[in-house]
């Protein structure tokens, strides 16, 4: 138990979260850097994956080429971009070899997303008249919301706990925590940081399905319920009954009729 003790120690003490290089000013840079890269990763990914879906040509090349790029180690890119001209133009370097790690889940997702809508809903707004983007922005991308909210989900959760390694050629982040807490042979503040970094991986994970719960209109709770549902479909404004007879037509039970005494 000693080690949990140090950490939540080392976590309520106020200097380590005020400080200059403390968890506030460490937060602020990861969180940061996190919403830029998956910023880029989504204007770069979503746009062409999306289109390559809705035409359905060289989207199946596209997504294996983006397969075998989960294969390049992203600490190896990183150190070849820091050693290049990138690594002069401050976290540059970092970002570039973010993105390249968050777009093959969300290219993947994607695609998938639109190549897997029901067909036959898309050809029934095909014959319905709606051109290729009407197509696309109005069956075809809500049918693939789930997917390519998965797919954004997975590149943000990754990306918070990949981010650690920009503190390894000098940039912000909670890495420098680990990385200090490591130079110093502190074990409390690696843990501490590492804890951070989770926590925070759960809370943009638990933040984007929100907002992929609002935006889907499939995964709301259902409306109102008609008037008609309330009182009765289908009764006269007398009380009666009324149905389709063996034809199809509506029919109206008769009220009783009541003789005097």
């Amino acid at each position: 138990m000693g080690i949990v003790t140090d950490v939540w120690t080392w976590l309520t003490t106020g200097s380590h979260w005020t400080e200059n290089g403390g968890v506030l000013q460490r937060l602020t840079e990861h969180a940061y850097l996190t919403g830029v890269c998956l910023l880029l990763s989504c204007a770069i990914a979503l746009p062409l994956a999306l289109w390559l879906g809705h035409v359905g040509r060289g989207g199946a090349l596209a997504v294996n080429l983006s397969n075998a790029g989960r294969a390049i180690p992203t600490f190896a890119v990183l150190v070849l971009l820091s050693m290049g001209p990138l690594g002069r133009h401050g976290d540059w370097a970092t970002i570039v070899a973010l993105v390249l790690f968050a777009l093959p889940p969300l290219l993947t997702n994607a695609y998938t997303g639109v190549r897997e809508a029901d067909r036959e809903v898309v050809e029934a707004a095909r014959g319905m008249g709606m051109t290729g983007w009407q197509l696309l922005r109005q069956v075809e991308l809500p049918l693939a919301l789930p997917l390519i909210m998965t797919g954004i989900q997975t590149a943000a959760v990754q990306l918070v706990a990949t981010a650690t390694l920009a503190a390894l050629p000098g940039g912000g982040g909670l890495g420098r925590l680990i990385t200090a807490g490591f130079g110093n042979y502190d074990t409390a503040q690696v843990v501490a940081g590492a804890l951070l970094v989770a926590v925070l991986a759960l809370l943009v994970e638990r933040a984007l399905a929100l907002v992929e719960r609002l935006l889907d209109p499939m995964r709301r709770g259902p409306g109102p319920r008609p008037a008609a549902a309330e009182t009765g479909e289908g009764d006269g404004a007398d009380g009666t009954g009324g149905g389709p007879d063996s034809t199809g037509r509506t029919t109206k039970t008769p009220a009783p009729s009541h003789s005097a005494a």
